[in-house]
C-alpha cells in the first residue's frame, strides 16, 4: 500500500539527482497543460445611465445598428477561427507532449533520460496516442456536462491514461480505459488527497509570482504524481509498493540494474518502450 509520505519522498530524492532536465520538462509539461497559464481580468464602472443612452442612440440607427450585427459576426467567426485552432494545437500537439513529459517523469530516476523523451510519440504510434488521449478528454467533458462532479470523478478515473500511453503508445483504447479504472479503483479519494497535499506549495508559489512553482513546486508534483502511478502499477500487478533507495544520475551510470533481482521495476524489461 503506498502512502504519501513514500512518494513525496521518492520524489524529492529523484529531483535532487535530476533537477534541472526535471525543471525544464516541466515547463513544456506546465504549457502544454494550461497548468501554468494564468489571466487577470479588470474592470472599469461608468455611469450606468449614460451607457443605456448610447445604446439606445446607437440601436436608433440602421446603418450602426448594421454595423454593430457585422461587427458581433466578424468576432464572433475569429473566436470560433481561434478555438478551432486551439483545440487542432490541443490534439495534434499539446497531448502528444504531455504524454512525453509523463514518459520523462516516469523513467527519471530509473534510467538514463534525455528531452528527447518529450518528443518520442511523434515517432511512435502518433496517432493512436492523439485518438486515446483525444477520447479521454472528450469523455470527461461529457461527464462534466453531468454536473461539475461526475466530471472530476472521471478525471481521476481517467488519470492514468497519459501514463499508460507513455508507457506503451501502442495500447489499445479498449484497454487505456480499462486499466486506469481497474488502477484507480479505490484510490481516487487518496489521490484527490494526495493533490491537496500541494495546496500550501501552491500557495507558496503563488507569492512568489511563480518563480517557485516553476523552480520546485511543479517538479516536485510530476515526480511525486509518477511514482503515484508506478505504485498503481504495483497494486495490479499484485507486487507490494516499496521504496527504492538507488537512483540512477547521469553522472553515476552504475545504476543500470544488471542485476534483475533487484530491480523492482522488472516490467519494463518486458516493455520494449520503456
Amino acid at each position: 500500500m503506498w502512502s504519501r509520505a513514500d512518494l513525496k519522498s521518492r520524489a524529492k530524492e529523484i529531483l535532487k539527482v535530476n533537477y534541472w532536465k526535471t525543471v525544464l520538462v516541466s515547463l513544456i509539461f506546465m504549457f502544454v497543460s494550461g497548468s501554468g497559464s494564468s489571466s487577470s481580468a479588470s474592470s472599469s464602472s461608468s455611469s450606468s445611465s449614460t451607457d443605456f443612452s448610447d445604446l439606445q442612440d446607437t440601436l436608433s440607427s440602421p446603418e450602426n445598428l448594421r454595423a454593430l450585427l457585422i461587427g458581433l459576426s466578424i468576432a464572433l467567426v475569429a473566436i470560433f477561427i481561434v478555438w478551432i485552432i486551439a483545440s487542432l494545437l490541443k490534439v495534434f500537439v499539446f497531448n502528444p507532449l504531455l504524454v512525453g513529459c509523463q514518459r520523462y517523469f516516469i523513467r527519471c530516476g530509473k534510467q538514463p533520460t534525455s528531452l528527447n523523451d518529450v518528443g518520442f510519440v511523434f515517432s511512435s504510434s502518433y496517432l493512436n496516442v492523439v485518438k486515446i488521449m483525444f477520447f479521454k478528454d472528450l469523455f470527461t467533458a461529457l461527464w462534466s456536462l453531468l454536473f461539475i462532479i461526475p466530471g472530476i470523478i472521471k478525471g481521476y478515473e481517467y488519470r492514468m491514461i497519459p501514463y499508460l500511453l507513455a508507457e506503451d503508445p501502442t495500447i489499445s483504447k479498449d484497454d487505456a480505459f480499462a486499466t486506469t479504472k481497474q488502477m484507480m479503483d479505490g484510490d481516487k479519494w487518496n489521490t484527490f488527497v494526495l493533490d491537496l497535499s500541494f495546496i500550501g506549495w501552491a500557495l507558496l508559489g503563488a507569492l512568489t509570482c511563480c518563480i517557485l512553482n516553476i523552480f520546485y513546486v511543479a517538479p516536485y508534483q510530476n515526480l511525486t504524481n509518477a511514482q503515484l502511478f508506478d505504485a498503481l502499477k504495483n497494486k495490479i500487478s499484485g507486487n507490494p509498493y516499496s521504496g527504492q533507495t538507488a537512483y540512477y544520475t547521469d553522472s553515476n551510470a552504475q545504476t543500470s540494474w544488471q542485476d534483475p533481482s533487484q530491480n523492482p521495476y522488472q516490467d519494463q524489461n518486458q516493455n520494449p518502450y520503456l
